[in-house]
């Protein structure tokens, strides 16, 4: 870290004089440190004053003051004779650019606060240290810095898309592997786009890329020599799909199993009979009655031990009413439940009528109920009817019909892969009732073990084992690919940091209040620790 000074530059400036403007601004009188200048046209020096001027200019603030400079400049004379620069103003770069009226230092601490929170937010906190700014001077001065470019491309790249709307418009982040480090972005994800970057920036060895295939295309034109590993996520993502695919045609197959598998469940005797679970309000109900017979039980052993009701009030922290009147009951006084007015009040007999003939299906009741006009919700009536009639009623609207939720191709799919216990006999009957889904969920799950396992030698008959199951086109697909699929095995990369720099660009971009225009964007990402 470099020392920081009073002044801008030691060697450029020499402080003249320093004083207080009102209670809260500081100014500073600066002149020149140099006998001459340097005309910037023929690089000659000349000593010959031609005249001098002052320029106000706005500096780092002190301790959340803000801070003015008044700095006395000089014209020379350039005594060259085929110089067209008669007259020039000496340069004082590491102080102030031309025309500038914040000195450099100024610019770029805009520059860096811009860098880490954009316009809006970084105005904030600029006005905050005393620097008087808004969001498009903080944006303004982000876009002089100049983004960081190298003429050879980082041994390992990895590339991927990001969205600039999704489902839309898309654009290309390319990151250095091994340092981490986003290098650049692309406005658009096309294969010639991603090209011509590669061929301006030869010496890529290894390419790390999803299984699109325009970044496929754009390495084997631009970068032949280079290596392309596929993501081994994305090639497990791309078996999920597969597998989902393969099973939407056997939906009534994956239904047909989940209700055997249901019935078997309900026809089984129960040893130890189901107790319903307590809702969040009947806890802390019990919770509350806990407490208060804790505080029961602590004021009658003082009372027995000869304390007077003040002492006990005082020392549990009660009310003396409240000890008077837990003296005097023979018991712990239980709480009576508030009865709150509903509007299935009304319909109490009927009801209690077909609760006692049978009836315990509360969407049922509702749908009678509303044929004699009753106009409240579903919901209404379960609730009415779990409070009157206690755990029987979800104990029974439980039994009546359990639905089993796995039955989309999807959930299938992840309970093929995952094989959790609970679902082992689900699985079986669907297994049972169809060879060929047996068949590609063994497939599926060698697959798995492969990627995971990085087992090379298991490739060639897992390929074989594919061709007869549903999954023939997936593994078509790979065969295609399949120089960057043996490079996953076998290489260490993959796409893993190249999807945080995705994560990081997103949250850069949806914090800059809409003005994520590409050159503000590509300079935040790239410069961006």
């Amino acid at each position: 870290m470099e020392p920081r000074t009073l002044l801008p530059d030691a060697q450029e400036v020499i402080l003249d004089s320093l004083r207080t403007i009102g209670r809260d601004h500081l100014s500073m009188i600066l002149r020149s440190a140099g006998a001459s200048g340097l005309c910037p046209q023929c690089q000659q020096r000349s000593w010959r004053v031609h005249s001098r001027y002052r320029r106000k200019l706005a500096d780092l603030p002190w301790e959340g003051i803000p801070v003015q400079i008044e700095l006395h400049v000089r014209r020379f004379f350039c005594g060259t004779p085929s110089c067209g620069q008669h007259i020039f103003t000496e340069r004082l770069p590491c102080t102030v650019s031309r025309y500038a009226r914040r000195t450099s230092r100024l610019s770029q601490a805009l520059g860096q606060i811009g860098l880490a929170l954009g316009g809006a937010a970084g105005a904030r906190l600029a006005e905050q240290l005393g620097i008087l700014s808004n969001g498009s001077t903080v944006l303004r001065h982000l876009r002089r810095k100049p983004v960081a470019t190298q003429n050879r491309s980082p041994r390992v790249l990895g590339m991927d898309d990001w969205a600039w709307r999704k489902g839309h418009r898309y654009g290309t982040i390319l990151c250095d592997l091994e340092a981490g480090k986003v290098v650049d972005l692309l406005p658009d994800r096309e294969a010639e786009t991603v090209a011509k970057w590669l061929r301006t920036h030869p010496g890529t060895e290894i390419v790390s890329r999803d299984r699109a295939s325009a970044y496929a295309e754009a390495a084997r034109k631009a970068a032949p020599q280079a290596v392309q590993v596929a993501d081994r996520w994305h090639l497990l993502h791309n078996l999920s799909e597969a597998l989902k695919n393969a099973l939407a045609p056997h939906h009534r197959i994956l239904t047909r199993a989940a209700t055997t598998t249901d019935t078997a469940k309900t026809s089984e005797p129960s040893a130890v009979p189901a107790v319903p679970t307590p809702t969040k309000p009947i806890l802390k109900q019990q919770q509350n009655r806990d407490r208060r017979h804790s505080r029961y039980e602590q004021v009658m052993e003082l009372a027995r031990s000869g304390m007077t009701k003040r002492r006990i009030a005082r020392q549990l922290d009660l009310d003396r009413r409240t000890v008077r009147r837990w003296m005097r009951s023979d018991g712990f006084p239980e709480r009576k439940s508030a009865h709150r007015s509903s509007s299935v009040d009304a319909y109490a007999d009927y009801l209690d009528q077909r609760w006692q003939q049978g009836c315990h299906n509360g969407t049922e009741l509702w749908r009678e109920m509303q044929t004699q006009g009753f106009r409240g919700k579903h919901s209404i009536v379960r609730h009415w009817l779990a409070k009157r009639h206690g755990p029987r009623y979800g104990q029974s609207e439980q039994v009546a019909n359990p639905p089993h939720k796995q039955t989309s191709p999807r959930q299938v799919a992840w309970l093929m892969l995952t094989e959790p216990d609970s679902e082992r006999g689900y699985l079986e009957e669907i297994y049972r009732e169809s060879p060929l889904i047996a068949a590609t969920a063994r497939v599926a799950r060698e697959f798995v073990r492969i990627i995971r396992n990085r087992d090379q030698s298991a490739w060639d008959g897992w390929l074989e084992a594919a061709r007869t199951t549903e999954l023939s086109n997936f593994a078509t697909h790979l065969i295609r690919d399949q120089d960057a699929v043996m490079a996953a095995l076998n290489l260490p990369w993959s796409n893993g940091p190249v999807e945080g720099q995705v994560h990081r660009l997103k949250l850069i971009k949806r914090s800059m209040y809409g003005r994520a225009k590409f050159d503000l964007l590509k300079i935040r990402v790239v410069h961006a620790a």
